[in-house]
């Protein structure tokens, strides 16, 4: 009988558990070179408890879903214990390790990609992936807009909104809200509506806030704020093609440590850095990154948003991104791929 298993890491459970998750991926989520480093001990305990997770429990394929840092080192491991690997997103070689292409594909009995470009890469090096589409059409197609949102959190009809997304890690938060917050003081006609995520601490974003009357704070509702929002504020990551993707006009935004920014610099073969613009090969929205993440220039970045004709072509790029990315239905045909490896 074939075995299929809701697989999570962590040493605090053992098999003959089946289900649920062991241990978040976020406690080991840190962003940069340094912090890594400074975590090594803990990254490394964790890759132990993993193995011996999955050597316990054998399953007919093991399914890696991005997470390249850590799940690289478990597929290389995993196919030297003669485990069936299916590597469910790509990492992103193709950005900073392009030579590791070959590396990926040997580490992995078959690899999936998300991005349009990525088997265009692959084949360029001899390798063929299969492409499955972009899960988060599959996210947003099942969505369905909340009514209520505005009443819900107590934010008034009265002005339009701008969402603000400062990301998921609390280092990003601390080092990017100061600077959009700006916007806020500069622009108090608009609402600025900060998406926080319940894993960090509500006070990291409150030390930010101020007193500031035109700020609100919600958690956990960035699909309805982005359904509301007239334009938005966006911390480069995958918040940038949910914003497309929801059709609002947006800023990207990106500032690092200093030595992780000249590391990054080194190694980094990329001409853009928010997915919006790498997809469609082409500057569609504005990215300020590192020095040029400042008041003024946000500033300057926000108001070209504002244009009437500005933001119609935006929405025509857009309308040519979702065309690329094609239909919804990325992770059920990864997953008829992977049952139908297991039953040749």
């Amino acid at each position: 009988m074939m075995q299929v298993q809701n697989f999570a890491f962590g040493a605090e459970t053992r098999w003959p558990r089946l289900h649920g998750l062991v241990r978040h991926y976020r406690e080991i989520a840190y962003m940069g070179f340094i912090e890594v480093i400074r975590h090594l001990p803990t990254i490394l305990k964790s890759l132990t408890a993993c193995k011996e997770d999955i050597l316990e429990f054998r399953p007919d394929a093991l399914v890696l879903i991005d997470y390249p840092g850590f799940n690289l080192r478990i597929a290389k491991w995993a196919r030297s214990q003669d485990l069936n690997v299916q590597y469910y997103i790509s990492p992103q070689v193709w950005a900073w390790k392009a030579h590791r292409a070959e590396i990926i594909c040997r580490a992995a009995n078959q690899l999936y990609v998300i991005l349009p470009f990525e088997k265009g890469f692959y084949a360029d090096r001899g390798l063929e992936v299969e492409y499955v589409g972009h899960p988060l059409l599959d996210a947003i197609a099942n969505y369905e807009p909340a009514s209520d949102f505005r009443s819900r959190n107590g934010i008034p009809e009265t002005k339009k909104l701008v969402a603000v997304l400062p990301g998921s890690r609390k280092q990003e938060v601390n080092i990017l809200l100061p600077t959009m917050m700006s916007l806020a003081r500069r622009h108090p006609r608009h609402h600025f509506v900060v998406a926080g995520v319940s894993t960090l601490p509500k006070t990291i974003y409150q030390n930010h806030l101020a007193e500031l009357k035109n700020v609100f704070l919600i958690f956990d509702q960035t699909y309805d704020l982005l359904s509301e929002a007239d334009s938005a504020v966006v911390t480069s990551g995958t918040a940038t093609l949910e914003t497309a993707l929801f059709k609002v006009p947006q800023v990207v935004c990106y500032r690092g440590g200093v030595l992780n920014y000249l590391i990054a610099r080194r190694i980094v073969n990329i001409e853009y850095i928010s997915l919006v613009n790498l997809i469609a090969e082409k500057p569609v929205v504005k990215e300020l990154v590192q020095h040029d993440f400042t008041p003024d220039k946000l500033h300057e970045a926000f108001l070209e948003i504002q244009d009437a004709d500005h933001r119609n072509k935006i929405m025509q790029d857009y309308h040519s991104l979702i065309t690329t990315l094609g239909n919804a239905g990325a992770s059920e045909r990864t997953a008829e791929f992977i049952f139908n490896s297991l039953c040749l």
